[in-house]
């Protein structure tokens, strides 16, 4: 049988991997490029390879043996590119550094955010408007309030956790290393400005606990953000952390995101703050990972 190109390096990749299979290593995960190079960065002694276009990066962190990867934005990338990891890897844990959007308005950019939840609340059923207003078939079912058409649905679940399908909205993230986290957060100092120019006017914080929100949309919208406060209780939301939530849990691998608020996500009085203090969240979000990357067993 002849054997394509494409197939042949799939095969190398994957016999690559392979070779470090036998090695428990805890995935560390970044949505996109500035964030990953932060973190590319500091790895020791790094082996790279590409398994069907992903490129691992492996080696050690923070004196932790581990594979890093990018994401890629949107959830099905997240999904995607997190699955295809702990497929050729033995990943112990999977850590997620990246940046976020803010919606609980006790919070403020520069805030390193450590949920204990995070749910899918753009997974909807885009309602029918009627004199009554919006109504879902009746054959259908919502587990919250709606933000006019759109009513946020629950997962269905398949894994080896339950011998039947689950209905499920939060995934919760793994409590040991949320409690790593806690340790962690009172001894750490973060950045307060920017490199590119522009300072907060008070020092960050981390907060550890809570609720994050994921969806396949970057939000911009005063409105929507305090309807995913209100609803979800959410203090940050982003477009990959639940959906790679749900595949940790799936494949019952302990799972935890660090997201810095880049921007309130509709919230602030003028345009969007994402471009000035991207990079300061990102290295916000990135020093508490590693710290947390150390202190774990």
């Amino acid at each position: 049988m002849k054997m394509s190109g494409a197939g042949l390096a799939f095969l190398l990749a994957t016999a690559t991997a392979g070779a470090h299979a036998d090695e428990s290593r805890i995935a560390v995960v970044s949505a996109f490029k500035p964030e990953w190079q932060i973190l590319r960065g500091k790895i020791e002694a790094p082996e790279e390879q590409t398994i069907n276009g992903t490129v691992f990066v492996s080696g050690a962190l923070a004196g932790k043996p581990v594979v890093a990867f990018l994401s890629g934005i949107s959830m099905v990338n997240a999904a995607m590119t997190t699955q295809l990891a702990l497929d050729h890897f033995d990943v112990s844990a999977i850590v997620f550094s990246g940046i976020a959007g803010g919606v609980d308005p006790d919070l403020d950019i520069g805030d390193v955010v450590v949920p204990e939840n995070w749910g899918q609340y753009l997974d909807s059923i885009f309602a029918r408007e009627t004199v009554d207003g919006y109504v879902i078939p009746s054959w259908m079912h919502s587990d919250f309030p709606n933000f006019d058409m759109m009513f946020p649905r629950n997962q269905d679940v398949v894994s080896d956790r339950q011998p039947e399908p689950e209905t499920r909205f939060w995934f919760p993230v793994d409590p040991g290393l949320l409690d790593v986290a806690r340790k962690v957060a009172g001894s750490l100092d973060l950045a307060d400005c920017a490199p590119q120019g522009g300072c907060l006017s008070t020092p960050p914080r981390i907060v550890v606990g809570g609720n994050g929100v994921s969806g396949a949309a970057f939000v911009d919208n005063a409105d929507f953000r305090a309807y995913a406060f209100e609803t979800f209780d959410a203090r940050v939301l982003d477009m990959e952390s639940a959906a790679v939530a749900q595949v940790a849990y799936v494949n019952e691998v302990p799972f935890i995101a660090f997201r810095s608020l880049s921007d309130l996500a509709g919230g602030g009085e003028s345009e969007n703050e994402l471009p000035i203090f991207f990079q300061l969240a990102a290295d916000n979000a990135a020093t508490v990972m590693m710290h947390v990357l150390e202190a774990m067993p």
